[in-house]
């Protein structure tokens, strides 16, 4: 199972935004800060934003800010945001349509074992 760059990319946004919370970051100096182009981070950011674990701030001294603080946003909040649910497979198997086959179980279990484990990890634990 592999994640794109929007998950990639956006959680090392997510973490420099943790690491300056509560204070707002724009997106050049995200992008610069992790070589991300600005098109593709302001992407990841309105998904974000729409999901509502960030918040903009227009001005002067506008960015973006986490809408919680770092201990409350986990890692799947961040990856579903970005990459929808967190299936590592889909069972296509004519056995399957409508119940559980033998092989569905075994990516159902792993998906919640994933989904867990990044549940637990949250943004406060990346920034220290």
């Amino acid at each position: 199972m592999q994640f794109s760059t929007k998950a990639e990319y956006g959680l090392r946004a997510m973490v420099v935004l943790a690491k300056s919370y509560p204070e707002t970051k724009n997106i050049p100096e995200i992008s610069a800060q992790e070589n991300i182009s600005p098109k593709y981070l302001e992407q990841l950011m309105r998904e974000l934003k729409r999901n509502k674990l960030i918040e903009s701030k227009k001005g002067k001294s506008g960015g973006y800010t986490l809408s919680k603080r770092p201990s409350e946003i986990s890692t799947a909040d961040i990856i579903e945001t970005l990459e929808g649910s967190i299936t590592p497979m889909k069972c296509n198997s004519k056995e399957c349509q409508g119940k559980v086959c033998p092989s569905k179980k075994v990516w159902l279990k792993l998906g919640l074992e994933i989904k867990k484990t990044l549940e637990n990890i949250k943004l406060e634990e990346l920034i220290k």
